[in-house]
């Protein structure tokens, strides 16, 4: 998942909050450099992403695009199914997603002191180009995908994925709603267990 899904499945420990979104900047052991509940929410993080990778509607979902974009098909299912989280998010919350978005940055800008140097390097960005709200447009997922493209140099021809989604995009809507499902009850078992250790 990308990063919209991973703080909204944070729900409302600040401390996970924190782990979950800087745990791609922190790799194998470091974690443990942190106070024990951000390394519940980098652990969380790492779970959250084994989840997706391995369960069969996001592997039905990557199939689609799989032919096409290889191993980054996992990749762009992460941001597209941001899309339909930003999108639908007020099925999912009672807090409008400007509002959510906000206090996060805000959060973030206050804490930013902790996080590693590439987090602390991409918060700006994410803030000035209001990358959680964005998402809920094509224009904004499309804009995400040019840029990810950019950073592989174009090997990986993600700024082609806008196309696969409008294509497909009840498909992709529908995988992403049954999967949510199992990925909110997953999470909410596994963050019980790791702030219980």
């Amino acid at each position: 998942m990308n990063f919209l899904a991973h703080l909204y499945l944070s729900k409302n420990n600040k401390n996970i909050l924190i782990g979950n979104f800087i745990a791609d900047a922190v790799k194998g052991k470091k974690h443990e450099n942190y106070p024990k509940e951000i390394q519940s929410g980098i652990l969380l993080h790492r779970a959250i992403d084994y989840f997706t990778d391995t369960h069969p509607i996001a592997r039905k979902s990557k199939r689609r695009l799989h032919e096409r974009y290889d191993h980054y098909d996992g990749v762009i299912i992460d941001i597209l199914y941001d899309h339909y989280l930003a999108k639908n998010w007020r099925h999912y919350s009672e807090i409008p997603l400007d509002i959510y978005a906000n206090s996060v940055y805000t959060f973030f800008q206050a804490n930013i002191g902790i996080f590693p140097a590439k987090i602390q390097k991409l918060l700006p960005y994410m803030i000035e180009y209001n990358w959680l709200v964005s998402y809920a447009s094509l224009e904004g997922i499309e804009k995400v995908l040019i840029g990810m493209n950019k950073r592989t140099k174009g090997v990986s021809k993600m700024d082609m994925a806008i196309g696969d989604l409008v294509q497909h995009y009840e498909e992709f809507e529908s995988d992403f709603t049954v999967f949510f499902k199992d990925l909110i009850q997953f999470t909410e078992e596994k963050t019980i267990i790791l702030l219980s250790k």
